[in-house]
């Protein structure tokens, strides 16, 4: 199996150098790790303590972010090194100030991962959710560094827990001590005979619920927002825009678009979808921003913080792999409504059976959502409620895994 591991791992990376010929993002991903030893040794000071974070993209080091500044805090002394597997999360926070470095992760493997850890020399390690890799662990507990996983979620359908999983186990093995989300996370470890974990929850909460404690204010945003009822679509895909140009003709919302993508020609696609005015983010002024009908923002790092301005909000990639982020709505107290694909996260069932939440398949369920959260006043507000005393029943994840930290 490790031979098969091997292969996937060079499949993977020759697939993802014909792609980087054609896709942006790819070849970021090919470009971030052509000199990553190099920059490491002349980045990486010597004499220091060193504590390494690595997040697969941007939504994992969100979920991680806060353990991070708390164990920064907790050991002052230590540089905080922060690796990330794919370019959206590299590019957006490789200036980010809660880390004193930020590389790429480089590939898999049995010199690489060596390579890396001797260069990062870390005293702890965290990995966030579900990012597994074979060599990177095995070295790890090899030299006896501490290595935790944060949020950790497991469903029976995993590798780990099939039968012939036996060389996936081994990579859980090498794990000090996991932090999962929830009782049947839990329970499947223990199936397994992994006996160090302790369920503390979902960092997320925690991190949504600072965010929208901050409400960092946006004046273009609020002009365009004054006085109107806001439909907020965030992290959305081309099957979400369409949908959505659908309400444009008939309700009176105005339209923050925030889509997933914001290359050109998806900002293109999504401006010939609405026959409303439509203007950039980057183009919007408080002279400007009063004649339009739709706002498209199209820059990386706003959404967590726009939710503010939105009567509702609407998550982005249910009708693909997944929706996204659903918490950073309702931290802010905002009914949500989402696709179909949604099963597979615990906190939109949660706001579902809460009744702050709506699953949507077409323009017909996508009406009626809106008339059952929005159109009634006081249904609206008890959704509103619902949401953020969901997320505030929820904190404290960050708490309890920094007092089983300590004691390493």
């Amino acid at each position: 199996m490790r031979i098969i591991y091997q292969l996937g791992l060079f499949l993977y990376t020759i697939g993802i150098r014909i792609a980087s010929i054609f896709h942006s993002k790819a070849k970021l991903w090919v470009k971030g790790r052509v000199n990553v030893f190099e920059e490491m040794r002349l980045t990486l000071k010597s004499g220091e303590q060193r504590i390494w974070f690595h997040y697969a993209s941007l939504g994992e080091f969100e979920q991680g972010r806060p353990v991070q500044e708390a164990v920064k805090l907790a050991f002052p002394n230590h540089k905080i090194v922060m690796t990330f597997f794919s370019p959206s999360g590299y590019e957006a926070r490789k200036n980010h100030s809660a880390a004193d470095y930020v590389f790429y992760l480089p590939m898999d493997g049995a010199n690489r991962s060596k390579k890396t850890i001797e260069l990062i020399n870390p005293s702890q390690v965290y990995f966030t959710k579900y990012e597994f890799w074979y060599f990177y662990f095995n070295t790890l507990a090899e030299k006896k560094i501490p290595l935790f996983i944060i949020s950790g979620i497991f469903r029976k359908e995993q590798m780990f827990f099939k039968w012939y999983g036996a060389f996936y186990r081994s990579i859980l093995n090498c794990v000090t001590y996991f932090f999962v989300q929830n009782d049947a996370s839990e329970k499947l470890l223990q199936s397994i005979g992994i006996k160090n974990a302790l369920v503390t929850g979902d960092t997320r909460f925690d991190r949504v619920a600072a965010n929208a404690k901050k409400q960092t204010p946006n004046a273009i945003v609020a002009q365009f927002a004054k006085d109107h009822a806001i439909f907020l679509a965030g992290s959305s895909w081309p099957a979400d825009e369409k949908l959505i140009a659908t309400l444009c003709k008939s309700s009176n919302f105005k339209f923050i678009i925030a889509p997933h993508e914001i290359k050109e020609s998806n900002i293109q696609s999504i401006i010939s979808l609405f026959p409303a005015t439509c203007i950039r983010y980057s183009e919007a002024n408080l002279l400007n921003i009063n004649a339009a009908r739709v706002l498209i923002i199209d820059n990386i790092g706003m959404l967590s913080s726009l939710y503010q301005y939105a009567s509702i909000a609407y998550i982005g990639g249910g009708f693909g792999a997944g929706i996204h982020n659903t918490l950073e709505a309702a931290a802010f107290g905002k009914p949500v409504i989402f696709g179909p694909k949604y099963h597979k996260f615990e906190e939109a069932k949660s706001l579902i059976a809460l009744g702050a939440a709506k699953s949507i398949s077409d323009e017909s369920t996508l009406k009626l959502a809106i008339a059952t959260l929005f159109d009634n006043e006081s249904n609206y507000q008890a959704a509103c409620e619902k949401s953020a005393a969901f997320i505030g029943a929820s904190k404290g994840a960050t708490e309890k895994i920094m007092q089983e930290i300590i004691r390493y």
